[in-house]
């Protein structure tokens, strides 16, 4: 089962704050996959983030580390009072156990040997952050791999994809060859949830449509 929520964190920004042509809106991310899917909803924005300390901490669980992240990541970006701060951090999980992104050819193969026949989740969270304070949310999806043979998984990393990759597989590129069946956002796991962000958008006076 997939379930995906909103959990606020005080304050909430207002929607009526400003007016939507003033707000300007920065994307605290390099990743050309959230950029391109910002655009796709035809958003302009700035882009660039700040490096910040990726680690678990002791004990923490897997939306709990995401939901952070998303907000550090968007709090380390200096705003004004137009500025509005989009934050995103995936994670892929399997059990209790959280993948980053593969070190070398043998923890990416390790990476998908484990994730081979089996489900995982992939949770992103995403924070909205502005002079009124913080909202967050998060996405979570189930997806399914199919069984992937070694030699598979060592010619998807000479591929190059995998390398920069939480869980050392991009579901848009050919790493969806080995996707079985997913259950909730497919922008969830690509690194951007479309729903859960364009809500946080439209509360803070940003729509879309």
């Amino acid at each position: 089962m997939v379930s995906s929520g909103r959990p606020s964190v005080s304050p909430q920004i207002s929607s009526a704050s400003r007016p939507v042509s003033e707000l300007v809106l920065h994307l605290a991310s390099s990743s050309p996959r959230r950029q391109e899917i910002l655009a796709a909803l035809g958003l302009t924005f700035s882009t660039g983030g700040v490096d910040v300390d990726e680690m678990r901490l002791d004990g923490e669980a897997a939306d709990a580390m995401v939901l952070r992240l998303a907000e550090a990541k968007a709090r380390a970006i200096e705003i004004d009072e137009s500025r509005i701060v989009l934050g995103a951090d995936t994670a892929v999980v399997l059990g209790e156990d959280i993948f980053g992104k593969p070190t070398d050819c043998d923890e990416a193969v390790e990476m998908l040997g484990r994730l081979s026949g089996r489900s995982h989740r992939v949770l992103t969270g995403v924070a909205l952050y502005s002079g009124q304070g913080v909202r967050t949310a998060l996405s979570t999806t189930e997806v399914r791999f199919r069984e992937i043979g070694a030699d598979e998984a060592l010619a998807y990393w000479q591929s190059g994809e995998p390398c920069d990759k939480a869980g050392a597989y991009a579901i848009q590129g050919r790493g969806g060859v080995f996707v079985e069946a997913i259950s909730g956002s497919y922008s969830g796991v690509v690194g951007l949830p479309v729903f859960e962000t364009t809500q946080l958008l439209r509360d803070a006076g940003l729509g879309i449509l």
